[in-house]
């Protein structure tokens, strides 16, 4: 029978492990094939919240404590709750969950039918088809709890999930072991850890599921939402996000386009030198996409790299699927040719160089090209391998 461990972390919570403990174990008696248990992982809290915990768990064999020595962190609270139960106590299965009954127990059945359907992780949804938040919540509570969920899911562009704000969640080992190394930063110690911890797991290809569930508002102690919450939210969400970009593909494109685009202008320069104004830019393009194939090939797509004995044909599936932008440059080339005409804009005797129209119905080109280019190398020529992830 697999193992599941419901982690309620606690500070100040006494009254409120009075009242979940026993409504929990209830809710466990309606689930078969799991073996359900309680871990409260305590901060010490003055109220003597632990000590009620270790009055259950001497009535209760499925209660379990973990008692930190010092006020951490919810962050830090679940990775230690975590690491007990799935290092020490065997779990497979470990669910988030409020001490203040916010979180619908009712729905812990439904979360591992998810789990056992398939899916590596399960959020409880406020913001779906079934969810909601309490309708008494004044302007600001609602307001940092809907727009704040817009703001995270804008910044990351993933709008396939819509409560990254949540804490009502149940995760496998497999997400767990996957996750774990890179929550240890400082900055997870406290609420950010929600929106980082869901954000890495999607990251990393796991199988992610919304379960709604309507939130209660807490009747007994107060909410320990941080006043730093928005600022280090936000610190975290524009840092990862800056990082994902330059480390990304597209970047890596547009690099690769823009030393290209050099190449090229630089190139057009020389050819005009030789040959007519369209067979210079033609000429030029070609220059660009030598330059270009080989810096796809061990950089933009590095992981998708052609074999060596592959470079003959691969090149010249590279050409015609660079057609495309070929045909646009010199479509922009001749349009602006014959429509507008070719005059010198400025000069610099220096460089013994003349900066005219033809320069700029080059760039212009070069801009629409190359979205055809992502599109086409993508597509077919580096199409084998990669990754991606199912939400």
């Amino acid at each position: 029978m697999k193992k599941g461990f419901v982690i309620i972390p606690t500070y100040n919570e006494r009254e409120n492990i009075q009242k979940v403990v026993p409504i929990l174990l209830d809710v466990f008696k309606k689930i078969k094939r799991w073996e359900m248990n309680i871990l409260v992982v305590d901060d010490s809290s003055p109220d003597k919240t632990a000590q009620t915990v270790q009055e259950l768990a001497a009535q209760y064999k499925q209660v379990h404590l973990l008692l930190n020595k010092q006020k951490a962190g919810l962050g830090t609270a679940y990775l230690k709750g975590m690491a007990r139960a799935f290092n020490d106590l065997g779990a497979d299965v470990i669910f988030e969950f409020d001490a203040d009954l916010s979180h619908d127990p009712q729905k812990i059945p439904e979360f591992l039918q998810k789990i056992d359907a398939g899916y590596d992780m399960v959020l409880g949804s406020r913001y779906i088809k079934g969810g909601g938040i309490p309708s008494d919540w004044g302007f600001h509570r609602k307001f940092l709890s809907v727009v704040g969920n817009w703001v995270v899911m804008t910044i990351l562009t993933d709008f396939s999930l819509h409560d990254w704000t949540g804490g009502y969640r149940a995760l496998t080992k497999e997400v767990y072991e996957a996750v774990e190394p890179e929550m240890h930063e400082e900055k997870f110690t406290g609420y950010t850890f929600q929106i980082a911890f869901l954000h890495k797991a999607v990251r990393k290809g796991f199988k992610i599921i919304e379960v709604p569930f309507k939130f209660i508002d807490r009747t007994i102690g107060i909410s320990k939402l941080p006043q730093e919450y928005i600022k280090n939210n936000l610190s975290y969400l524009f840092k990862v996000r800056a990082k994902e970009f330059f480390e990304s593909r597209v970047f890596k494109f547009m690099i690769v386009g823009g030393v290209g685009a050099i190449i090229q202008l630089t190139s057009l320069t020389l050819w005009r030198r030789v040959a007519v104004y369209e067979l210079a830019v033609f000429l030029s393009i070609e220059t660009a996409i030598i330059s270009n194939f080989l810096f796809s090939n061990f950089w933009t797509f590095a992981d998708k790299k052609i074999a060596a004995k592959e470079y003959p044909a691969k090149f010249i599936q590279f050409n015609f699927a660079s057609a495309g932008s070929i045909v646009i440059q010199t479509i922009l080339a001749f349009l602006g040719k014959s429509l507008i005409g070719l005059y010198v804009l400025f000069s610099l005797p220096v460089l013994h160089l003349a900066v005219d129209t033809g320069l700029l119905f080059a760039v212009a080109g070069i801009l629409i090209g190359m979205f055809w280019n992502f599109f086409a190398y993508t597509t077919f020529i580096w199409k084998k391998g990669g990754t991606s992830h199912e939400v």
